[in-house]
């Protein structure tokens, strides 16, 4: 699967927690789904708006699809940087593009490549029935990202 990003990418820094990793250290591989949630969590409300003003207005977006590509492992208490980036808009949905990398101890190394992945989000009402975004969210969403549809 390709994952380009597209500008603008932006940029959360996280350190791995405990609770976020296996008996061995390693971080356990559903934890980089919420290293994914929290990023898009700070895109949106950075860029586009909180996901609280989208709940407020009856409707969510659940992922329906994600892909996750493990490349090397994170260890507890790295520095992580989480890369996200809007790729695509449709009518009732949008897909997310994520990189994960490790910040190497020595500044004047270059990042590994840790993780990268999508989600897709569906837009639904609070009875589960598909429904669109509101013009000035989808408006804001098109300057990120023009629509594909």
């Amino acid at each position: 699967m390709k994952l380009n990003m597209k500008e603008p990418i932006h940029r959360m820094t996280c350190r791995v927690l405990y609770d976020d990793t296996d008996a061995g250290g390693v971080v356990y591989y559903g934890s980089y789904l919420r290293y994914f949630e929290r990023a898009r969590t700070e895109f949106m409300r950075d860029l586009v708006c909180t996901y609280r003003e989208i709940q407020d207005r009856g409707l969510v977006m659940p992922v329906v699809e994600c892909y996750v590509r493990y490349k090397a492992p994170a260890l507890y208490d790295d520095l992580l940087t989480v890369e996200t980036s809007l790729v695509e808009v449709r009518t009732v949905s949008c897909r997310f593009h994520y990189r994960i990398y490790r910040k190497p101890a020595d500044e004047s190394a270059k990042p590994v490549l840790l993780t990268k992945g999508s989600t897709m989000h569906a837009v639904v009402d609070t009875n589960g029935k598909l429904a669109r975004l509101p013009e000035e969210i989808v408006k804001t969403l098109h300057k990120i990202c023009p629509p594909t549809d």
